[in-house]
């Protein structure tokens, strides 16, 4: 298990990654995603425990409100998203605020097209 926290330690979680790191890196250019500019990683909810700050965490949700951004209310540093592809399924986790990571070692970073998201598409 690898711990994450927000800047201030308020919000801290536990996440079980793969045995080899990371399964994917991304970003993603979606209107609030592309303004955050964090290197995200996906972890099953199973791997993923909120250990601390429960009350300190604030949800910001907006257009379709469907995907669920939470940010340390002190801090204001962003922990996960709930994003609205595989909602379910999946959380997003800042891999900066995991220890030990630095997310500027990592070089060719895919881009997940939030900006045009399947949700968005107009009738």
């Amino acid at each position: 298990m690898k711990k994450l926290t927000c800047h201030c330690g308020e919000v801290e979680a536990e996440v079980k990654l793969p045995e080899n790191g990371f399964e994917t890196l991304a970003r993603c250019n979606c209107s609030i995603c592309k303004r955050k500019g964090y290197v995200m990683t996906p972890v099953n909810p199973e791997n993923f425990k909120l250990v601390k700050g429960q009350e300190r965490l604030t949800l910001y949700q907006y257009h379709t409100k469907v995907a669920e951004h939470y940010f340390c209310s002190k801090c204001g540093i962003y922990t996960h998203t709930n994003p609205r592809s595989n909602h379910d399924k999946v959380y997003m986790i800042n891999v900066g605020c995991i220890e030990g990571v630095n997310p500027f070692d990592f070089k060719n970073v895919i881009i997940k097209d939030g900006a045009n998201h399947p949700l968005d598409k107009k009738k």
